[in-house]
Parts: structure tokens; sequence; C-alpha cells
């Protein structure tokens, strides 16, 4: 049982890591991100049942506090993103930019 959570997790994982990288739209972006998150802890919580300790369910716990916390992130640029320049396309990001910025 514990291989086909692990096989699960790593189909999952796979599935979030190409759906991040090959697409534009911030959106799709955020649910592979969040994709991979939950296939971590599905991961952790298999590895917590098969070793019978609670160390796993505490991390999966502390991954998904941190899945909340990107969340209000992530919301908050696609606010800015949307508001500027009316699209949600990841090649926008150079023009929020400070130009006046030293380099």
């Amino acid at each position: 049982m514990f291989k086909n959570y692990l096989i699960l997790s790593i189909l999952l994982f796979s599935l979030g890591l190409i759906g991040a990288v090959s697409r534009r739209n911030i959106i799709i972006i955020y649910m592979s991100i969040e994709l991979m998150l939950n296939a971590v802890s599905i991961m952790l919580v298999s590895y917590s049942s098969f070793y019978n300790t609670n160390t796993g369910v505490v991390l999966s716990i502390m991954v998904t506090a941190i899945a909340a916390a990107e969340a209000a992130l992530f919301m908050a640029l696609f606010v800015t993103l949307y508001r500027k320049k009316k699209s949600l396309d990841t090649s926008l990001f150079n023009s929020l930019k400070d130009t006046n910025a030293t380099k």
C-alpha cells in the first residue's frame, strides 16, 4: 500500500512540475504549485503511516500552512497584475519593474 501512495505522489508532483514549467497563465502555474505541495503532503503522510510516527503528519500540516500563505501572496499578485495590464500572462511581469531603480 505504501508503494501505491508513493507512486501517486510522484505522479502528482510530476504533473504539477510539467504544468508549472510549460504554462504562461499565472493561475495555471499557481494550481500546479499547489498540486506539487499536495503531492509532498501525501508522501509525508504515507511515510508517517509506514514508520508509525506523527512527524510526517505534523510536517504535512506545516506544508498546508505554507500553502495558505502562498495563496494570499498569489492572490495579491493576481490583483496587481490584472489591475496594471488587464491580463494574467506571466510575460507581463517585466513591465511591473521599477524603471527608476538604480542598477
